[in-house]
């Protein structure tokens, strides 16, 4: 295809049509609707948010690769993710989707805004090519200006979003890093890629030691209890053991 000529959206979708990139449950509308009505925590929850049912019916638009994901992120309890994308020199974070339905850009943070603002800027601020003030723009973003971050759906609104998903439905902090201006790098510009990346993608790594960390016991008998809620004053985002 010969690296930037190629359209965006080449390989974007799967064989049977679908996108991946936006093909997770929209959860984000169901809280923002309890949210308005006052619901939340005590009668819709802040985390942990089920998947509607409309979502697990047999005919649903859902890939069996996203139903695959889900089931893989249900089964191990990630805390901390990326996903990579090229096309782009910028690291998003949640939320993807505008709380505004017809809003195609709206800053649109999430509650734990501080923690994903650090855990993105980590991975831009060590990216050699992100972080070098000889760095060309890619197209006619500059991202430059905010730090190459930026809230996901202040650039762009992806509903259903994995990072989104992933956020809400499970206790994993994930962010989309947007590693490269090509998106289809020639075989000789890898190496390159690969050390512009290696470092970043080591630090982001170790920031899950970030936070306060360990086990919830019961008093009397000291075992692990399972699936114990954690809430922070000031947070309105809880996270289970």
């Amino acid at each position: 295809q010969g690296s930037e000529l190629s359209g965006w959206a080449m390989g974007r979708w799967t064989y049977e049509g679908i996108d991946l990139n936006h093909n997770f449950a929209d959860l984000n509308t169901a809280l923002w609707d309890a949210e308005d009505n006052d619901l939340v925590p005590h009668e819709f929850p802040n985390h942990y948010i089920p998947i509607p049912e409309y979502y697990t019916f047999a005919n649903a638009t859902v890939a069996p690769e996203t139903r695959a994901v889900i089931d893989w992120m249900q089964r191990y309890p990630f805390v901390l993710s990326a996903n990579l994308h090229g096309g782009e020199l910028v690291v998003t974070y949640p939320f993807d989707m505008t709380r505004t339905y017809w809003k195609a850009q709206e800053l649109t943070p999430t509650a734990d805004d501080g923690v994903f603002r650090w855990l993105a800027t980590v991975y831009a601020t060590s990216n050699l090519a992100m972080a070098s003030e000889e760095r060309r723009l890619c197209h006619y973003d500059d991202f430059t200006r905010f730090g190459n971050i930026i809230n996901g759906a202040n650039w762009h609104t992806v509903p259903g979003s994995m990072n989104d998903f992933s956020y809400l439905h499970t206790n994993c902090f994930e962010i989309t890093v947007e590693l490269s201006c090509d998106k289809f790098p020639h075989a000789s510009e890898l190496p390159a890629e690969w050390e512009n990346n290696r470092e970043s993608l080591l630090l982001y790594m170790e920031q899950v030691h970030r936070g306060i960390k360990g086990v919830v016991r019961d008093r009397d008998t000291e075992q692990g209890i399972a699936n114990a809620v954690i809430s922070v004053d000031g947070i309105n985002h809880d996270v289970r053991t």
